[in-house]
């Protein structure tokens, strides 16, 4: 199929070189999207239909056979060797079961090593003497060792999976789901799914995917590639919202007034107080004849403009036109015949200008903000009945500030100024956005996301229960609103795929004081996993921890306090033990990555190394943040974890 594309000769079908350059660009993607992947089979499984699909079930009819795969394959006359697993015939393979076997008579499970085929298994759906049981492929691909990126989940999509999965583009979806249940995953699958259902209709809107951190996109960035998606932008919120440089941060409780959606309205009103009513008319000379707009009429007319809820630059826009308008009426009834020309030209006629300038000032978003941060006074007058004087007094700077470009603006300013720029200019919207890791967003940074999607739909995935932050997410209604999508509907995953049970059991220990009410997870590994507490002081307890679990197969997190980061590094390096920061990709010969408990989130190693659970917990500003910090920590491994500790456990732990 790549080299049917690669041969395609576009000389004599292109209009012109614009054309020409669009079609060799999408050939170029079309041969990327076709490269093959060393390790990984083009297909995974097979159904056996009793009927063929969409054909009336009388009895002798002929069934069918589909091979399954990451893409579709069709041989040299175009006849399909392998179905898309995002097709509608292709999803009995993730649904079909005992109960239900959706017109199955066998399903094939294939088993590769290394994109060998190894195994194969088989279970007889519509054979009732054959028993339910669970698939050991599906076992042994779920138990597969964590080395390199994140990799897709099409082989082992589960029932309840899917059918998020395939939820509808017109719908947003928010899944809350414990560690494992993979839900990161599926947000990205779905996204696959979409692209494949909607691919024109996302091709024009585009799709976005927002991680927490630089560290979490690189883990994930392979996923959508290997099932062909190559358009899939991926961002931060910080990158969404970087229209200044960010070089300053705020304290604990500035970020938290910064963040709240309270703050848009005060936004709101500092921004509208910059239009004033007019005090005079407003006269236009053409040739020998003077044009009068009196005061009354104007303010007629920037009410109106005020009433219709236009964003601040496009009533700004409007309003010559409006005056101009009210010129040409006076035109027509002294008997001229104006047209269009005429009004553009009034419109752009000096006295014009001058009252949109005193009338409706232009406003830049930036300054906005830097205003309110700086003049107690302004910030007073507009959030009066808003925020309090001691809420005001914190998000205050307490030097004065030259300039934008002078400032140092912290990432919540940022956000701020996003804000600002929106009510000034409507920010562009796409056709599907993924937030994961949602539970931490701020509702200010809920708002900045729900703007990229405001005509589009949102898949948002998140675990309340590892809400790091102190704006961290109290309930997904409260964040859906924020994000303008109340309609949501809102799915929990329970069955937790990566981390072992034993893994599991410990760390949901803290959920009565961190996530009370929360589901916890149930893990579904057959491998109960290794887990063990080890009570011994010093750097060197953590390198011989290290060591044991580098003598097993696959990749290893040594996670700790930020604080003890820098003590570790120093204690692998006396050590003669390599290591990576996190996103960095792992090799056979260094498989270990050195983790600061804040960039923990997102990311999973076969075994973790855990060091000072007490000292995670005192690196956050109170306790039930350090304790959810403590629960993310605990559930990024896969096969086994090992806590090490000198100072006594947090008591939640028991």
């Amino acid at each position: 199929m790549r080299e049917d594309v690669e041969s395609l000769d576009i000389r004599d079908v292109t209009a012109n070189w614009v054309n020409a350059e669009v079609l060799a660009r999408q050939i170029d993607d079309r041969i990327k999207a076709l490269a093959d992947l060393s390790d990984t089979p083009l297909f995974f499984g097979r159904l056996d239909f009793l009927h063929a699909p969409g054909a009336e079930q009388a009895e002798g009819a002929q069934g069918e056979r589909f091979y399954i795969g990451r893409r579709h394959v069709h041989d040299a006359d175009g006849d399909p060797m392998v179905i898309d697993w995002r097709a509608p015939v292709s999803q009995p393979f993730y649904r079909a079961s005992k109960k239900d076997p959706m017109d199955i008579a066998l399903r094939r499970r294939f088993g590769y090593t290394g994109g060998d085929l190894t195994a194969y298994e088989d279970e007889h759906l519509s054979d009732p003497a054959e028993a339910a049981k669970t698939s050991k492929l599906l076992q042994q691909e779920i138990e597969r060792p964590r080395v390199g990126p994140m990799r897709d989940i099409v082989a082992t999509i589960q029932p309840e999976q899917d059918e998020i999965v395939r939820s509808g583009l017109g719908g947003t979806v928010c899944v809350q789901g414990g560690p494992g249940t993979g839900k990161t995953a599926v947000g990205l699958h779905r996204v696959a799914y979409l692209l494949y259902a909607h691919r024109e209709r996302l091709a024009r809107t585009g799709t976005l995917v927002i991680g927490p951190n630089k560290s979490f996109l690189h883990y994930i960035e392979q996923v959508l590639p290997a099932l062909g998606e190559l358009t899939v932008r991926q961002a931060t919120v910080d990158d969404l919202v970087a229209h200044v440089e960010v070089r300053g941060t705020d304290d604990a409780a500035a970020a938290v007034v910064k963040g709240d959606a309270r703050m848009a309205e005060v936004l709101r009103r500092a921004l509208y107080a910059h239009v004033v009513m007019p005090t005079e008319a407003v006269v236009v000379v053409r040739g020998s004849r003077r044009w009068r707009v009196p005061a009354y009429e104007l303010e007629e007319i920037v009410r109106e403009l005020l009433d219709r809820g236009l964003r601040y630059g496009a009533a700004r826009e409007a309003l010559p036109q409006r005056i101009a308008h009210a010129v040409l009426v006076q035109m027509e009834r002294a008997g001229e015949a104006p047209d269009d020309r005429v009004q553009d030209a009034v419109a752009r006629n000096s006295a014009v200008k001058a009252a949109v300038k005193a009338l409706w000032p232009a406003v830049d978003p930036a300054k906005l903000v830097l205003r309110l941060l700086t003049d107690a006074d302004f910030l007073a007058v507009h959030a009066d009945g808003i925020l309090d004087e001691d809420e005001r007094k914190t998000i205050l700077w307490a030097k004065p500030v030259r300039s934008v470009k002078s400032a140092k603006w912290s990432p919540a300013d940022a956000v701020l100024i996003d804000e600002a720029t929106d009510l000034v200019e409507r920010t562009h919207s796409l056709g599907h956005v993924v937030l994961d890791e949602a539970q931490d967003l701020s509702p200010m940074q809920y708002r900045a996301v729900g703007r990229r999607c405001t005509t589009g739909s949102a898949t948002v995935l998140g675990d309340l229960a590892q809400g790091t932050t102190p704006w961290a997410t109290r309930s997904w209604e409260e964040a859906l609103a924020h994000l303008g999508k109340s309609d949501a509907v809102i799915e929990e995953l329970t069955a937790g795929f990566r981390v072992p049970t034993d893994v599991i059991t410990y760390a949901s220990r803290l959920l009565p004081h961190i996530a009370p009410g929360l589901t916890p997870v149930a893990s579904v590994r057959e491998n109960p996993g290794s887990f063990e507490v080890r009570a011994a002081e010093g750097d060197t307890a953590v390198i011989d921890a290290v060591r044991d679990s580098l003598r097993q197969e696959g990749s290893i997190g040594l996670i700790a306090a930020d604080a003890r980061v820098a003590a570790l590094a120093s204690a692998l390096g006396s050590a003669g033990i390599s290591y990576l920061d996190p996103g960095e990709e792992t090799t056979p010969d260094t498989r270990l990555t050195l983790v600061p408990a804040s960039l923990a989130k997102g990311l999973e190693y076969d075994y973790v190394v855990l060091d000072e659970p007490q000292a995670v917990v005192d690196g956050e500003p109170d306790e039930r943040t350090g304790l959810r910090r403590l629960y993310v920590a605990l559930t990024r491994a896969v096969s086994g974890l090992t806590v090490v500790h000198g100072a006594p456990l947090p008591v939640q732990l028991g």
